[in-house]
């Protein structure tokens, strides 16, 4: 299959890593208010964001297909950013008609969207009246699909969100690279073996700003517990070296710690260059809070970073 106009220019896998680098930079926004927000607090956000210097925009899929349109508004309001789906089920559009929604907004803004890919469990297969074998064998079946759609959705617009190994290495030959959600720092280095050295590996790393250890696990913990419960979360923390200990409900300390950057900017600076140190090439900041409200003064404050990773903005 040869590049049309509209995917020419980041076609080769040696070139994923570099060119999403630098059109994302090394930290970018992950947030889950920038769809379900009314839409113009989303629109004022997105701007603020662009205007702030960040140029990527981490959105969740939710399992609908308004993810595009939403994806959209965002491109407009941050014209200088670059918006990712992080990520979206492969359960719940076919794959021919993910790549024509997908194709749709590539065409209206050229270069901006990377579309990221989740297959979750047999459950959730299940419930969307779909069978399912394995993990690795159902997602390259889909990504087959996008390659053979009407519009194909190409391996440098898509990536994946996994934990595992093997499907580390299925993003690492057959799409721009790994979204890893809710890792350590030190999990960057086994994922940069599994994916190569040439695609893009992205891990999620979840921020508290507030310098009270208590209050700040706290915080984390009602956020993100219901992930750290479920098998799948559970099975991968016991690979990256955690055990019974850790895994109780809400997440022992050390587990927290690992999983959460949290204090005042300087220990969340430090915490980002862990991630990058250790192979990331870009690190999605996921604020937050006690009243999961639109993270505004937060992502303020995160800005003061960008500097120190990217230059003066």
């Amino acid at each position: 299959m040869t590049d049309s106009p509209r995917t020419a220019g980041i076609a080769t896998s040696e070139s994923h890593r570099g060119l999403w680098r630098e059109r994302l930079g090394p930290i970018g926004v992950w947030s889950t208010e920038l769809r379900t927000a009314p839409a113009e607090a989303i629109e004022q956000a997105a701007t603020a964001l662009n205007t702030s210097g960040f140029r990527a925009l981490w959105i969740p899929g939710l399992g609908d297909d308004a993810v595009f349109a939403d994806a959209q508004r965002l491109l407009t309001a941050a014209p200088d950013a670059s918006v990712v789906i992080g990520v979206q089920s492969i359960w719940r559009q076919e794959p021919a008609a993910l790549a024509e929604r997908a194709a749709d907004v590539e065409t209206r803004f050229p270069g901006r969207l990377l579309t990221g890919l989740g297959v979750s469990a047999a459950p959730v297969a299940h419930a969307a009246g779909k069978p399912f074998s394995t993990a690795v064998g159902e997602m390259s079946t889909y990504l087959t699909g996008l390659d053979e759609a009407k519009e194909p959705l190409p391996a440098h617009a898509r990536m994946l969100g996994s934990l595992g190994p093997r499907m580390a290495a299925l993003a690492g030959a057959r799409t721009a690279g790994l979204h890893p959600f809710l890792v350590s720092a030190e999990a960057a280095v086994g994922y940069r073996e599994a994916i190569g050295p040439d695609a893009l590996l992205a891990p999620h790393l979840a921020v508290v700003l507030h310098s009270d250890p208590r209050r700040a696990r706290q915080v984390a913990r009602d956020n993100l517990g219901f992930y750290l419960g479920l098998p799948t979360y559970q099975s991968n923390l016991r690979r990256l070296g955690f055990g019974d200990a850790d895994l109780v409900p809400g997440g022992s300390d050390r587990l927290i710690d690992a999983l959460v950057a949290w204090g005042d900017l300087d220990a969340v600076r430090a915490r980002i260059q862990e991630h990058l140190d250790a192979g990331a090439d870009h690190v999605t900041l996921h604020v937050i809070t006690p009243d999961q409200d639109m993270p505004r003064t937060e992502w303020a404050q995160l800005a003061g970073l960008l500097p120190t990773f990217v230059g003066p903005v």
